[in-house]
């Protein structure tokens, strides 16, 4: 059985908060660039560049705009053994040394992914900032990783299911009870 934390207007709602207030703390565009994480992350943060272009004025296509896939930098990877997650691609197509990122994901919960994310990050060069963007912030972190934009804020140790109209044909997010 599942509780809804966000129903589908809910959803889009937190998703043009968050592209608000980026928007509002990022004046200089032309220095705005957007990487999703692999999976839920990439089709956030591509709602949010186009929520943002909209609010600048200007093509979705002038916001420099990337993927990032984790799987090799976890530091849990030794526990998938056969379950092994399915590799995604990681495209960063920009100059990242004057760009301010605003990494993207779905749920922040202890706060690997995001280590791992900056990592990859790196491999790609030195931006000029990281900002990080979460739809949900489940709380109970082991790292001292905050996010700077948050949909909402949903302390629990249970697990979170982010579904997304382009993967399972409705958004919505969802609590076990």
């Amino acid at each position: 059985m599942a509780e809804i934390i966000l129903n589908d207007k809910q959803f889009q709602d937190k998703v043009n908060k968050i592209s608000r207030e980026i928007f509002e703390n990022n004046q200089s565009i032309i220095e705005l660039a957007i990487v999703g994480i692999q999976n839920k992350g990439v089709f956030l943060a591509k709602r949010i560049a186009v929520e943002i272009a909209k609010l600048a004025n200007i093509k979705e296509s002038q916001i420099p705009f990337g993927t990032l896939d984790i799987t090799l930098h976890r530091d849990d990877l030794y526990s998938f053994g056969s379950r092994m997650h399915t590799i995604k691609d990681t495209e960063i197509p920009f100059d990242m040394s004057r760009k301010n990122i605003i990494l993207i994901d779905d749920v922040l919960y202890t706060g690997r992914t995001v280590r791992a994310s900056l990592d990859v990050l790196m491999d790609f060069g030195r931006p000029k900032s990281i900002s990080l963007a979460v739809l949900v912030d489940r709380g109970f972190r082991e790292l001292p990783i905050q996010p700077n934009y948050v949909g909402v804020k949903y302390e629990s140790k249970k697990f979170i299911k982010v579904s997304c109209k382009e993967t399972d044909g409705a958004d919505e997010v969802t609590v076990e009870v």
